[in-house]
């Protein structure tokens, strides 16, 4: 139902603006390891195109998002990419979702066609230094080099002394899990053990019991869908490991369902987080609220901003080529200029047109790309805990009451 009213509303808007259309890809993961945590990032993405037709379109025209998926795996994602750039001639690119693909892709074909990409959620450190002064790749969500950090830090705060480390041998997580371990021990901390693990193994008990013997606390660097679930329930089924730590890839509903939130009491994972307490994060939760999709869900306001600001970009740029929409992001995100929340595009049409300069403040947090295309950025603590009586989950087209669920707490 509420894709249904998502298309409706957008089909109305394009109704009112002109024939031609400003067409940018989005090559987002909705099959691969971490489908329930991209289906409501999808649905950000689409209602930041709603609210930029409703109020007109793109400099006049229908703003329009080229769907693909990337299925968060390198080759996929250059296959899909390769067609968007290629055969649909899309402008710029939102996404891909995993650091693995958005590399792949950004240096295989973005890059080499002078296509700008503005990812959602890639978070590896290598991103950073990937494009060599083409100023072609962009995040809206902040890179590992922080979030490493703040595991670590989370870690020590918790009386965590020893841990052992287990990473997915890709570039998302095992970059994630270096930034920690660096982190961890420079911090005084000891890590017994710092592996690489195989995703999509059937038993991962022979890892864990190697890994056990050295610590009772385990920082986990995998997909829920790619291995994370299984090599977790193994920890806990032999009694390795009594501790858990790790990141966004194992922050799902699905591990509670599958490992059982009674058995989870132990497990902290952190996630790029927004602050409720900001007027564009409530902006952005009250739109976000009335199209039903839920604002505070790991690079889901992050999503919504990657899509939004590509609109503006290409507005103050005054064309959708793809050779100024670089300089266009760099003039709608910097801290000079008006204010624009979320869902202000109207505004910040008219801002432009006088010849003003604005500054996109969005719902994941300010949005001020730093010389590599990076932003700053809130992360959060979250664990299992019973569901209150008023929970009920939607995870795309399934609703369901579940006994468990994630509670988040700001950590910056």
């Amino acid at each position: 139902m509420k894709k249904t009213l998502l298309v409706s509303a957008a089909a109305l808007a394009f109704a009112s603006v002109a024939s031609a259309q400003v067409k940018v890809g989005n090559p987002m993961a909705v099959t691969g390891p971490i489908p329930d945590l991209v289906a409501p990032m999808v649905d950000a993405v689409n209602l930041a195109v709603a609210h930029v037709n409703e109020q007109g379109g793109v400099l006049g025209q229908e703003y329009v998002m080229v769907a693909a998926d990337s299925g968060c795996d390198p080759a996929a994602a250059v296959d899909a990419v390769t067609k968007l750039v290629n055969v649909d001639q899309v402008s710029a690119l939102i996404g891909p979702v995993c650091s693995g693909a958005t590399i792949a892709q950004a240096t295989s074909v973005a890059i080499p066609a002078g296509v700008v990409t503005l990812s959602v959620s890639a978070s590896s450190p290598a991103i950073s230094t990937l494009e060599e002064g083409t100023d072609l790749v962009f995040r809206a969500a902040a890179s590992d080099a922080y979030q490493g950090v703040a595991l670590a830090e989370l870690a020590m705060a918790s009386g965590i002394s020893d841990i052992a480390v287990s990473y997915a041998q890709d570039d998302y997580n095992a970059a994630l899990a270096a930034v920690f371990a660096g982190a961890f021990a420079s911090m005084g901390g000891t890590v017994t053990a710092n592996e690489a693990h195989e995703p999509d193994k059937a038993s991962y008990r022979s890892e864990v019991a190697t890994m056990g013997s050295s610590s009772d606390n385990l920082a986990l660097f995998a997909y829920y869908g790619s291995g994370g679930i299984t090599l977790m329930r193994n920890a806990l089924e032999t009694g390795a490991f009594s501790t858990f730590i790790g990141a966004d890839g194992m922050l799902a509903q699905e591990t509670i369902d599958q490992i059982g939130g009674e058995n989870m009491g132990a497990a902290t994972f952190t996630t790029s987080a927004s602050d409720p307490s900001r007027d564009a994060f409530q902006a952005w939760a009250a739109l976000a609220e009335a199209a039903g999709v839920p604002a505070s869900d790991p690079f889901v306001a992050n999503s919504y901003d990657a899509a939004f600001m590509m609109a503006l970009a290409i507005e103050a740029a005054g064309s959708a080529d793809r050779d100024g929409i670089a300089a266009g992001l760099r003039a709608i995100s910097g801290p000079d200029g008006e204010t624009i929340l979320p869902g202000e595009f109207a505004k910040a049409k008219e801002i432009l047109a006088a010849g003003g300069s604005i500054n996109y403040d969005g719902g994941s947090g300010p949005q001020d790309f730093d010389a590599n295309g990076d932003v700053a950025g809130f992360f959060s603590a979250n664990v299992v805990v019973p569901k209150g009586s008023e929970t009920k989950l939607t995870i795309g087209s399934k609703s369901y009451d579940p006994d468990y669920v994630w509670s988040s707490t700001l950590l910056n």
